[in-house]
This record gives structure tokens, sequence and C-alpha cells, in this order.
């Protein structure tokens, strides 16, 4: 009983990340209608940012926010500047312009940090959450974040008046336009929240699988899988996708005869286009209906 408690909590905090990073693939999808190939890369360039940051002598805390700051800016300077002049190009089109932005930071992270693996400190430590083996107090601090930021968004999304107008813009965008709501710069303050979520997941899984170019490939496409299951179209449920995913991924691994660290990702997908047969929508998402 003691293993299976373990493995669910180690998979609740491993499912924050998830969430975190499918929070920011949701974001994205409900403003322009695609996947964000580019996520993973982004948050990884915004790790880096706030790493050298505090190369410079800058404390943890004002790194993270400053980082968060400028990933913010830097998602609607990429929007405005690469995706803006293809929001009525075809699909593959967008698709093209998303991987070649991963590329492109790819890249660039790389030719300034060089791609040696770095350490990446923690604020939360790594002794036992209060006292108890199961759960260390990195794994709490992801956990908290991520059912924190999730509360920050409801009461934006509910409360506010820029968090009403995106939510119109993203379901009813002519509508919007009707009654004065700037959709085309409701869609660049998403893609600048979707680039400091996203950040702020790549800080969170920083200390645990070390800084390098290439460290958020399989988070984003466990973001991906968490989105997917939860509803492209909930926010909520991406969050309780990424922390099923992190449970699932955790408890097959160890229960399931075979599967090791190299097959958890296929079990974890074969779940999901399960799931995805009996529920399209996921979850938590709305049906969407067309009028032909």
């Amino acid at each position: 009983m003691e293993l299976f408690t373990n493995q669910v909590l180690a998979g609740i905090a491993t499912g924050a990340i998830y969430a975190c990073m499918a929070l920011a693939v949701v974001m994205i999808y409900q403003a322009i209608d695609h996947l964000n190939f580019a996520q993973g890369e982004m948050a990884m360039f915004s790790t880096f940012i706030s790493w050298q940051l505090m190369q410079w002598g800058i404390p943890y805390w004002w790194a993270f926010l400053a980082t968060l700051i400028i990933s913010f800016a830097g998602g609607i300077i990429i929007e405005r500047l690469l995706f803006k002049p293809l929001a009525k190009a075809p699909v593959l089109t967008n698709v093209a312009g998303f991987i070649a932005l991963f590329a492109i930071v790819n890249s660039v992270a790389g030719l300034i940090w060089d791609f040696t693996i770095k350490q990446y400190p923690t604020p939360f430590g790594s002794s036992p959450f209060l006292g108890s083996q199961l759960i260390s107090t990195h794994q709490a601090g992801m956990i908290g974040v991520t059912v924190g930021l999730l509360i920050l968004l409801y009461l934006f999304f509910q409360f506010t008046r820029i968090g009403l107008a995106m939510r119109a813009a993203a379901a009813m965008p002519e509508s919007a336009r009707l009654v004065g709501i700037n959709t085309s710069w409701m869609i660049a303050l998403g893609w600048g929240m979707a680039s400091a979520i996203g950040a702020i997941a790549g800080i969170l899984i920083a200390p645990v699988v070390f800084l390098e170019p290439n460290m958020m490939g399989g988070v984003l496409i466990y973001g991906f899988a968490a989105a997917v299951l939860g509803g492209l179209t909930s926010p909520l449920g991406a969050v309780v996708g990424g922390f099923l995913v992190g449970v699932f991924e955790n408890l097959a691994g160890t229960y399931i005869p075979g599967v090791g660290n190299e097959l958890k990702l296929p079990i974890a997908l074969a779940l999901i286009i399960t799931v995805l047969v009996l529920k399209p929508a996921g979850l938590f998402g709305r049906p969407i209906v067309k009028r032909v």
C-alpha cells in the first residue's frame, strides 16, 4: 500500500508539470484553433533566461518574476510577428510555422547556452515534505503552484473584464467584434499568458530533469496528451488531464510487467486513444457543433 501511495503522489507531482504545459497548449488552442508544437521550446528558452538571470546574481524569485514578464512579452511578439500574418493561411502553413519556430528556438538556445546539462535550483528544497518519505518539498511545491495557478486563472477569466473579453473572443469571435472587443489583441494576450504559463512549467521541471535545450521534448508530448484527455476547450480539463496522465504513467511503470521508462509514454497514449474513442471531446471538453 505504501508503494501505491508513493507512486500516486509522485504521479500527481509529475502531473503538475504536465498540467502547466497542457494549460499553455489549451490557451493557444482556444485562441487560434491550432496546437503549438513549439510550446515546449518556448518554455525551455524561458527557463534558460531565468537561469541566466540567477547566474548574474539576481535572487530566485526576482528572476522568476522577471522571466514571467519577459516570457509574456515574448509570446505577444511571436504572435504579432509570425502568426498574426498567418491567421487566414491554410492549416499546414501554420504547422510549418510552428515547426520552424521549434527549430529556431532550440538552435538559438544551444548557440547561446550550449547543449551541456546544467543544474537548476529549487526554492522548495528536496527534503521530505512534512517529515513524510512519500513526497518531497519540491514535489509538494509543484502541486501547490499548479493548483494556485488554476485558481488564479479561474478568477481572471470569471471576474475580470479582460478575462471575460478573452473568453468571448475565443468562443464567439464574430459576436465579440460586434460589441467592440479587439479579438486580435485578445489572441495576442492569450499567447502571452500561454508563454508565461509554459515558463512556469519549465522552471518547475528543470530541477528534476536538469536544464538543457532538449529538456521539454517528452514533457510537451505528455502536455498534449493531458490537454486532449481533459479537453482542448477546458483549462480545468487540462489540469485534471495532467494529473491523470502523471498518475497513470507512474502506476503503469510500477504494476504492469515489462513496462519501464521506455514504454510509459506508449501506454499513456493508448489510454488517451481509448478515452477519445469513447468521448472525442475529452473528459471536460465541449463538443464543437458547426452549422452547415
